[in-house]
């Protein structure tokens, strides 16, 4: 299998819990939708296709939980507590 280069409008973020996990978000224009793809390693183990409607709602969900986690104070807690 081959891994496709990481379009402009992508990134990779490393996993909370260990530096062997990491989720690759690519947005891919010619097919109007964004990549999510869940890694370990070098080797992809999952991916989900979102159409914007659908990363719409993802960008709101994340959010909405950022927005809570600040207000409740308990920014920084949740990495340790999923360790």
């Amino acid at each position: 299998m081959s891994v496709v280069p990481l379009p402009t409008r992508g990134e990779w973020l490393g996993d909370a819990r260990d530096g062997s996990r990491a989720l690759r978000v690519s947005w891919h224009t010619d097919r109007d939708c964004v990549v999510l793809s869940s890694w370990r390693e070098d080797t992809c183990v999952a991916t989900v296709r979102l159409g914007p409607t659908e990363a719409a709602r993802l960008v709101a969900v994340l959010g909405e939980g950022i927005a809570a986690s600040l207000a409740a104070g308990s920014a920084g807690t949740v990495a340790a507590e999923t360790a």
